[in-house]
């Protein structure tokens, strides 16, 4: 049997489709709804920041990082989604992709990174759950999913107040 090596490579304008794709299968249709997908919505991902993985010319894997604000004037990154290929699944994709894209926010100068998810799976990059009512999200979150990840030291205490996407 042969083993395809994965490549961990930055995302490119030809791979939307197959990320919208990739979403489709792993999210369905419900990920509209969500209050991160609505953090998101008409905010351009960063192409320096976001990552695809490849096994082959299949590209099975997907970060995406968004910039936002809190408070109207902090600067922030909000990672997500971060998909893999269900078939592929516990192989270390979701993992490579992560390790890519937090390693470019710090050597890009980044201060703080949030996302909503599976607190114990982000653990193992560094992400806590916020502190109560330390940022609000424009929609419902189950406060123990509501994760940060300081790059900068005192990123986090310069952050406060509602997070709005964009810049």
């Amino acid at each position: 049997m042969t083993t395809l090596p994965l490549v961990i490579r930055p995302e490119t304008p030809r791979d939307n489709d197959a990320i919208e794709r990739l979403h489709e299968r792993a999210f369905g249709p419900g990920r509209y709804a969500r209050t991160a997908f609505r953090l998101r919505e008409g905010v351009p991902h960063l192409s320096d920041l976001s990552f695809t993985a490849l096994v082959g010319t299949l590209l099975v894997g997907s970060v995406r990082v968004s910039p936002a604000r809190a408070g109207g004037a902090s600067p922030l990154l909000v990672l997500g989604p971060l998909t893999v290929d269900p078939a592929f699944g516990s192989r270390g994709i979701g993992g490579a992709l992560m390790r890519a894209s937090l390693d470019a926010a710090r050597s890009g100068g980044h201060g703080l990174v949030i996302l909503v998810g599976d607190a114990p799976y982000y653990a193992r990059f560094g992400f806590r759950v916020l502190p109560a009512r330390k940022l609000t999200l424009p929609g419902p979150v189950d406060p123990g999913r509501f994760l940060a990840l300081e790059l900068r030291e005192g990123a986090l205490a310069e952050a406060g107040g509602s997070v709005v996407g964009g810049v």
